[in-house]
């Protein structure tokens, strides 16, 4: 029997490799499967879908009406909706993700207390609404929305505040690349959906796979309404750099409010509509 073979340090080396083939492999489709199932539910990592709100009453909202809102492709939206009193303006509220409208309840109070019109209303998908979110869909209920208060009320879009929060600052930057308004107002903005992800998702180039670009970064020199930018600078949801970026990129006149403590869903504790009341004044 010829021992020099197996004390040759070498013989080993091809099952080792063969080894390191095998993880290899397994670590790259691994990470294939996981890239694919990114790219497959991605919609559904976006848009987080949840909630169904009660009456108004229910959160001490009084003097609300509740309305519908029809979409071009026939979508019926849930919103809720109170006139404003003389010479006072309206905001439109974009509301961001994860909740429904009746958690957003307590912000839209301390605007009716100032006399303003609140048109509070839910995206497709959300609240009980039918219907699928996508960018290009938020965009026509927004649109809707818009078309609504032209058909039902006199507050014309010199007069409309354009209150964007979190995901609603996509749609909220959009519109203002289409009309001026009284101001638009981002609270906790992003530079673009694929700037998240790939922060999210390092090891996967997912900024050119992302559906829904929302992409504020490219469009905010396209809005030429005063602008407000407010972020919490430990937003622990949406980098609070993003926020800058944005404030350095856009047009004059603008303003902004960064809180040193605040994060991403307590802004308000922070009294910020203080702030949006005085920079609408």
């Amino acid at each position: 029997m010829d021992y020099k073979l197996y004390c040759d340090p070498t013989y080993d080396i091809p099952l080792y490799l063969d080894n390191m083939n095998m993880y290899i492999f397994s670590a790259f489709l691994i990470y294939i499967f996981f890239g694919f199932f990114l790219f497959i539910f991605q919609r559904r990592i976006v848009f987080n879908v949840i909630g169904i709100p009660q009456e108004p009453t229910y959160y001490g909202l009084n003097n609300i009406e509740i309305i519908k809102i029809i979409t071009s492709d026939d979508i019926e939206l849930l919103g809720w909706f109170s006139k404003p009193k003389t010479n006072k303006p309206t905001l439109i509220y974009l509301h961001g993700n994860s909740f429904d409208i009746g958690e957003r309840a307590y912000r839209i109070q301390r605007y009716l207390k100032e006399g303003w019109g609140v048109l509070l209303f839910a995206w497709r998908g959300y609240s009980g609404n039918k219907g699928n979110p996508t960018e290009k869909n938020l965009y026509e209920d927004a649109e809707s929305a818009l078309k609504w208060v032209e058909n039902n009320t006199q507050v014309k879009k010199s007069n409309l505040i354009i209150y964007g929060e979190s995901l609603g600052t996509g749609v909220a930057v959009e519109l203002g690349t289409r009309y001026k308004f009284k101001s638009i107002v981002l609270e906790a903005p992003f530079t673009s959906i694929s700037d998240i992800a790939q922060k999210k998702y390092k090891i996967y180039p997912v900024k050119f796979f992302v559906l829904d670009k929302f992409d504020n970064y490219k469009k905010i020199t396209k809005v030429f309404s005063p602008l407000l930018i407010i972020s919490g600078m430990k937003d622990e949801v949406i980098p609070h750099s993003h926020s800058v970026k944005l404030f350095t990129k856009a047009n004059d006149p603008k303003d902004c409010l960064f809180i040193g403590e605040a994060m991403h869903n307590n802004l308000y504790d922070f009294n910020i509509d203080k702030k949006v009341i005085n920079f609408n004044s």
